[in-house]
Parts: structure tokens; C-alpha cells; sequence
């Protein structure tokens, strides 16, 4: 019926199924109402129901009012659904068209207001960028995907927005620094390569991650250190991963940073909260001169347990333990007979050394080294002045401002007087940040600028 007037056996069926729905009406009216919406039944229901009175006025009669009460339940019964159905289905667009050519719809002196004008506004100029956080049910967190996420993270591709630089750029996780994996392969990969491993938990609902990745680990001294001698792993609390670390390290505050020993997993050191570079620089230094293998066989070996050979060897174990114990008997006598002549003997050189008159052989300490005179703290512009942090043997730290071009031997002038016997003993000076592990001497005549100390820290030490 697209199209094509319907034919006379379908105009019945048509007819016949408005009647069964419009209970109490006539052949004749169903017939007016389906001419008038060019026999689409669904349109001529609705038409019915909602303007029939109007629509056919005085022409046809009405029901009698003893017919009406029961025709009108079943009409209203009915009404409701054919409404119910065309509200989710609605007529097509252009069969309503040919309702309303022929009179369906306002007439023009109706009292109706006209519908509101559409309106398309845009929300957002641009799309939202949302920084979204791992899975925390992922294994650990996929570093190298989050680091694709360049419209999130890169601010150069949205220097265009109306807010400038985008925030998420300026907190971006340190990736060039991860390792990528769990932390059972971040200990293996220290381990092989002799580093600490440095792990990082971090919160999404404390602004202090966010903090560190910005200040601490953007820092350029710490990144240059993390990559000489530590491998570093960053994961979040509440991951699988996280939870294990949280669990075996009885982590309770997030954030959080541990340095851990790669071959035993021991927590050498621990951070909690904002940790600033120049502190965390400063709690790092005592772990860049040794590796842990190096560490571990600095430390004193155990004694191991002696295994009870009674119950392994039987009475021949027993033998051979008595004859040591004898063997090792007649040696302590031996050594204590020995150690009697010696004494005997020094006491003898004592009783002569008091005759004869004393000679001082110990070296002076009172003799002070020829230190440079220390000149007043330059000031002036930033490209002039050289500043240096020095760490003292007693975990103390003095800042002092020098030029380009002075002698390192100043370090030596302003250091002196600093520490207890500093004019009296000889020390040096170790570079604190990797690249420059060599040892400073005070027979250098190098320069600042040439020694490369520019806003650094190092660590005076006893020679």
C-alpha cells in the first residue's frame, strides 16, 4: 500500500478493523476517517480518538446513551493502547503529511502557542581530555600504552585551547624512568644489573603523587641520578601489584618511596609523602658509592653452625674431636708461655725507654695547611656565580655562592673552619651527582666551571 490505492478487499479488512477497535461506530464513519488518512488504519484510530467530533461534526449521528456508557469503556480501553503503540511507533513523516492536507492538525484559530525554535549549541569547543588511571584489577600498569596517550599527557597538541598549557602535561608520570613489568622482574633487572631498585606508590586521590611526579621526578639531577644508579618502578597502591608491595612492606600512607635491596628485597630506606629533590638527592648519596653485590660483601661474614659429627661419623667423629681438642690444648699452652717472655721483654725496653730521654715521632697536627684566602661571597648575575652545596661529615649541609673562574681550592678555605679538626686534617671532596664520581684534591688548579660543579652537591670527606 506504498503508493498504490488499496483495493476493495482491502478497504473492507481496513474498515473491519476499525470497527473491532472503535466499538459502536458505523461502516460509514470508519470509511470517512480512513479517506481522510488515505487509509493508513493507525492514523485514522488516532485521528478518531483525539478530533473525531470536530473533524466529522453534525454529519454523523451520535450514539444512543444507552449504547454510549459500554461503547466508550471498550472505545477508552482500546484508545489507550493504539495511543500507548503509536508513541513508540510513530506515523511516517509522509503520512502525516497527508493528515494534515487533509485537516488534521491547529486550525489557525485555535488557541495554541507555537512550538519552541530548535536549538544546537556546542558544550566544549574541543574534546574533553580526561586523564583516566590504569585498570586496578591490571597485573601492573601498562606504562608503555599509558605513554601513547599523547592527547592526554603532551601539551603541545593542545597549546591551542583556551586554557593554555594542559594541566595533565605538567603531572605526567616520569616514563622515560619506569620499568616496565612487576615487581618480581624489577628486582631481577636490578639485581643483574647491580642497582637499587627505587619503587614509588602512588595515590590518584593524594595530590602529593601528583606533586612528585612534577617536582621530584621531573627534576632534571634526579632523573640523571635514578638513570646512573637505581632502577626505578612506579605503580599504584591499589593494583594487584601495589597491594602485594603494600602488604609485605606494611605500607599504611600513600605516597609512598622505598629503596629496596634488589638481592635480599630488604627496605634500606623509606619516604613518605611530598619528598623534595634536594632532600631525596641528599638521602641517596650514601647508596651511589657501592652497588648492592658490593654492599653485601663489605658486610662481615657469619660464622656457619658447626654440624654435630657425633651422629654423622659415629665413635671414629668422636675420636678425632678428642685428639683436636688435645692438639688445640697443648697450642694455648704453647702461646701463653710465649706471651709471658714477651711481656717480660717489654717490660724490660719499658724500664730503659724511662732512662733515656723521650722523642716525639707522631707527625704535628697543629700544622695548618696553606689554604688560599677565602674572598667575600660574590653576587651579581646568575651566569657569573657558581653555588655549591656541601655535605659535611656530620650530615650537616652549607651553601656558598663562588665564580666561574675561581680555583676549587676555595672549597677547601670555606670548608675548614666548618668541621671540628678541619684545620688540622686533610679531607676531599666527592661529586655527589653521577657522571663525575672523581675524587677532587686540593693539588688541583681547576676552576669551578672546569670541575663542572655548577649548582651541585658534594661530599667532604676524611682523607
Amino acid at each position: 500500500m506504498a503508493g498504490d490505492p488499496p483495493t476493495a478487499a482491502e478497504k473492507e479488512t481496513l474498515v473491519s478493523s476499525f470497527l473491532e477497535i472503535a466499538a459502536g461506530q458505523t461502516p460509514e464513519t470508519a470509511t470517512q476517517f480512513l479517506q481522510m488518512t488515505s487509509w493508513h488504519l493507525e492514523e485514522a484510530l488516532q485521528l478518531f480518538y483525539i478530533d473525531g467530533e470536530s473533524a466529522l461534526g453534525a454529519a454523523h449521528p451520535a450514539v444512543p446513551p444507552p449504547a454510549a456508557a459500554a461503547a466508550s469503556a471498550s472505545a477508552l480501553a482500546a484508545a489507550a493502547g493504539v495511543e500507548e503503540a503509536m508513541r513508540f511507533a510513530p506515523p511516517p513523516a509522509a503520512a502525516l503529511g497527508d493528515a494534515m492536507s487533509h485537516g488534521f492538525g491547529v486550525g489557525e484559530d485555535d488557541d495554541v502557542r507555537a512550538p519552541l525554535p530548535v536549538k544546537r549549541e556546542t558544550l566544549y569547543g574541543e574534546g574533553i581530555v580526561s586523564v583516566m588511571r590504569p585498570n586496578a584489577s591490571a597485573a601492573f600498569r601498562n606504562f608503555e600504552q599509558e605513554a601513547r596517550q599523547s592527547a592526554v599527557w603532551d601539551s603541545d597538541q593542545n597549546a591551542t585551547s583556551s586554557s593554555g598549557d594542559n594541566l595533565a602535561s605538567l603531572y605526567r608520570p616520569p616514563f622515560s624512568l619506569m620499568f616496565n613489568g612487576p615487581f618480581d622482574k624489577a628486582k631481577l633487572e636490578a639485581s643483574s644489573l647491580d642497582k637499587w631498585l627505587l619503587i614509588n606508590l602512588q595515590s590518584t586521590e593524594e595530590f602529593s603523587s601528583h606533586m612528585l611526579n612534577r617536582d621530584t621526578w621531573g627534576n632534571e639531577a634526579v632523573a640523571q641520578l635514578i638513570r646512573s644508579n637505581f632502577i626505578f618502578w612506579q605503580v599504584y597502591y591499589d593494583t594487584s601489584e601495589g597491594r602485594k608491595v603494600c602488604t609485605y612492606y606494611h605500607l599504611v600512607s600513600m605516597p609512598a618511596i622505598l629503596l629496596i635491596d634488589p638481592v635480599t628485597g630488604q627496605k634500606m630506606h623509606a619516604w613518605n609523602g611530598m619528598v623534595h629533590p634536594d632532600r631525596l638527592l641528599e638521602d641517596l648519596l650514601p647508596y651511589l658509592d657501592k652497588g648492592p653485590k658490593e654492599h653485601h660483601a663489605a658486610q662481615p661474614q657469619k660464622r656457619p653452625r658447626k654440624v654435630d659429627q657425633e651422629a654423622s661419623t659415629g665413635k671414629q667423629g668422636k675420636i678425632a674431636v678428642e685428639d683436636e681438642d688435645e692438639e688445640l690444648a697443648r697450642a694455648v699452652a704453647a702461646s701463653l708461655e710465649e706471651g709471658k717472655e714477651i711481656i717480660e721483654a717489654s717490660d724490660a725496653s719499658d724500664d730503659m725507654a724511662e732512662a733515656e730521654p723521650q722523642v716525639d715521632n707522631e707527625p704535628s697536627l697543629n700544622i695548618k695547611p696553606d689554604y688560599p684566602p677565602l674572598p667575600e661571597e660574590p653576587t651579581g648575575s646568575r651566569d657569573r656565580l657558581c653555588r655549591v652545596a656541601i655535605r659535611l661529615p656530620n650530615n650537616r649541609r652549607i651553601q656558598r655562592n663562588f665564580l666561574h673562574t675561581d680555583p676549587i681550592k676555595l672549597l677547601w678555605s670555606f670548608c675548614a673552619p666548618q668541621v671540628e679538626d678541619g684545620e688540622k686534617r686533610a679531607f676531599h671532596f666527592v661529586q655527589a651527582i653521577p657522571g663525575a664520581s672523581q675524587k677532587l684534591e686540593f693539588r688541583s688548579d681547576q676552576t669551578f666551571k672546569e670541575a663542572g660543579l655548577a649548582n651541585s652537591m658534594i661530599n667532604l670527606l676524611w682523607d
